[in-house]
C-alpha cells in the first residue's frame, strides 16, 4: 500500500493529502462534539458552583437546546464534509468551470475573457452553494430555533431576506473578484503586494459602510432616544476618550430573541450599535404581544413575527448592566484589540498572497484538482487560499482562539476598573440565560472552539483580586 501511494504521480498525492487532512479534521471536530454532547447528556442537574447563579429550569432549557444545537452540528457537518469530498472526487470543480465557460460563450466571450468566465463560475458556486445549505438553515430556524423560542421570523420573511443576502453579497463580491483577478493579471512580479493592498482598501471601505449603507438593508436602525441611557453612555465614551457620534438601536427582534452589542467606525468617527433585545426597557419582545403598528411591508411583517405572545419575557439588561456590557466593549478599543486584530488580519493576508504568488504558478496543483489545460487565476486562489492553506488556517484559528479569550479577560478587567464589576457580573448571567449559553463545558472542546471565557470562568475574574 505505501508503495502505490509512493508511486502516485505528485498531482495525486497533493489531491488525496487534501482529501485526508480534510477528513482528520472533520474528524477531530466531531471527536470534541462528542465530548460537548456527552456534558449536555449527563450534566442534568445544576453543579453546586453555579446554584446562585442559574436556576434548575433555565438549566435544563439551556441544556436541551445546546443538545439539539450539537446533534445538528453533527448531521450538518458530516454533510458539508461529504458533498465537499464528492464534488472533488466527481470532478465537480472542473465540470462547473467548462458549463460556466460554455454559458460565457453564448454571449461572445471567449477563452480570452477570462474574468467573465470567472465570475460565472463564482456566481454558479455560491448558488450552488445556497442552495444547498438553504434546507439545514430552514430547520435550524424553523425547528431549533423555533423550538426553543429564538426564533421571530416568519417562512416568508426568511425567504425574502435569503434572496436579499444572495443579491448584495453577489453585488459586492462579483466587482471585487473582478478588480482582484485584473491587478493578478497585470501586476508583474509584486503582484501580491497590489493585491494585498486592494484587499486591505476593500476591507476597510467595507467596514467603513457596512452598518449605514448594508446592514440598514435588512434590519431598522434607530437613534438611540434622548434620555438616562444615551447620556450616561456618551459620558462613558468621553471618560475614556471614545470618539463616539452615533447611537444606534438595531432591531433585532424581528429575526431573533439573541443580543449582542458592537461598535464600528475609524478615527474619529464611532458609532455604538446596540440590539433591541438587549435593552430590558426597550425590547419589544418584553411587552404583552402590543407592538406600535408601524407603516409599510417590514412593519408589518414585525407585527405578524410577534406572534401576540412574546418568547421570553423580561429579556435584556438594565441601564447599569447595559452600561457595563458597553464598558466591556469600549475595553476591547482603549486596550488596542481592534488594532491588533486588523494588524494580524492583515499579517496573515499579506502572507498569504506571498505564498500564493510562489505557488501560482505549479501546475501540479491545477492539475490535482482536474484543470489539465488551463490554470485559472479564480481557480488557483481557491485552491491554494481553500485546500493548500487548509493545515495553516487550522492552526491560525486556533491560535486566534486563543488570543481572543485572552482579549476577553482584558476586556472584563477594564470595565471592572471603571467600577462596573457588579453590573456586568449580572449582565453576564443574564445575557448566558437569555440566550440559553450552557455554562459547563469539557475543557478540550471549549480550549478549541470557545472564543470567550466560559461564563464561570469570567465570573470568577471579575470577584477574584485585580490583576496588574
Amino acid at each position: 500500500m505505501l508503495q502505490e501511494i509512493i508511486a502516485l504521480p505528485f498531482e495525486d498525492k497533493i489531491f488525496y493529502a487534501v482529501l485526508v487532512f480534510s477528513w482528520t479534521v472533520y474528524v477531530w471536530e466531531a471527536y470534541l462534539a462528542y465530548r460537548q454532547r456527552k456534558i449536555y447528556r449527563t450534566t442534568m442537574h445544576v453543579p453546586t458552583e453555579l446554584g446562585k447563579i442559574m436556576d434548575s429550569e433555565t438549566f435544563e432549557k439551556s441544556r436541551l437546546y445546546q443538545l439539539d444545537k450539537s446533534n445538528f452540528g453533527f448531521w450538518s457537518g458530516l454533510y458539508s464534509e461529504a458533498e465537499g469530498t464528492l464534488v472533488l472526487l466527481l470532478g465537480g470543480i472542473p465540470f462547473l468551470w467548462k458549463v460556466s465557460g460554455n454559458l460565457t460563450a453564448r454571449f461572445g466571450f471567449g477563452p480570452e475573457y477570462e474574468i467573465s468566465h470567472s465570475l460565472v463560475f463564482l456566481m454558479l458556486a455560491t448558488l450552488f452553494s445556497a442552495l444547498t445549505g438553504l434546507p439545514w438553515s430552514l430547520y435550524n430556524t424553523f425547528v431549533i430555533e423555533e423550538k426553543h423560542g429564538f426564533n421571530q421570523q416568519t417562512l416568508g420573511f426568511f425567504l425574502k431576506d435569503a434572496l436579499k443576502k444572495f443579491a448584495v453579497t453577489q453585488c459586492i463580491l462579483l466587482p471585487v473578484t473582478s478588480l482582484l483577478l485584473y491587478i493578478i493579471k497585470i501586476g508583474g512580479d509584486y503582484f501580491f503586494i497590489y493585491a494585498w493592498l486592494f484587499t486591505l482598501i476593500v476591507s476597510l471601505i467595507l467596514v467603513t459602510i457596512y452598518a449605514d449603507y448594508i446592514a440598514p438593508l435588512f434590519d431598522k436602525f434607530t437613534p438611540l432616544p434622548d434620555g438616562e441611557l444615551k447620556s450616561e453612555i456618551e459620558s462613558m465614551a468621553k471618560s475614556i476618550y471614545f470618539p463616539l457620534t452615533k447611537i444606534y438601536v438595531v432591531e433585532g427582534s424581528k429575526r431573533s430573541s439573541h443580543s449582542n452589542a458592537y461598535f464600528y467606525g475609524f478615527f474619529k468617527n464611532k458609532r455604538i450599535v446596540l440590539f433591541d433585545t438587549l435593552l430590558e426597557d426597550y425590547s419589544p419582545l418584553n411587552k404583552s404581544g402590543e407592538k406600535e403598528p408601524g407603516t409599510g411591508e417590514e412593519s408589518e411583517a414585525v407585527v405578524n413575527e410577534s406572534k401576540s405572545k412574546p418568547k421570553n419575557k423580561k429579556q435584556g439588561c438594565s441601564n447599569p448592566e447595559v452600561l457595563a456590557v458597553l464598558g466591556h466593549e469600549l475595553g476591547h478599543w482603549k486596550l488596542g484589540h481592534t488594532v491588533k486584530n486588523i494588524v494580524i488580519s492583515q499579517m496573515n493576508s499579506f502572507l498569504c498572497f506571498f505564498l500564493f504568488a510562489v505557488l501560482i504558478g505549479q501546475k501540479e496543483l491545477f492539475m490535482a484538482f482536474g484543470f489539465h489545460d488551463t490554470q485559472p487565476t479564480l481557480i488557483g486562489l481557491m485552491i491554494i487560499f481553500q485546500f493548500i492553506f487548509s493545515p495553516y488556517n487550522e492552526l491560525l484559528s486556533f491560535c486566534l482562539t486563543v488570543l481572543s479569550r485572552r482579549f476577553e479577560f482584558q476586556a472584563d478587567a477594564f470595565a471592572r476598573s471603571m467600577g462596573r464589576s457588579s453590573e456586568l457580573y449580572s449582565a453576564l448571567i443574564k445575557l448566558n440565560k437569555d440566550n440559553l449559553g450552557f455554562p459547563v463545558a469539557d475543557w478540550l472542546f471549549s480550549m478549541w472552539h470557545y472564543s470567550h471565557p466560559p461564563l464561570l470562568e469570567r465570573l470568577r475574574a471579575l470577584t477574584g483580586p485585580k490583576q496588574d
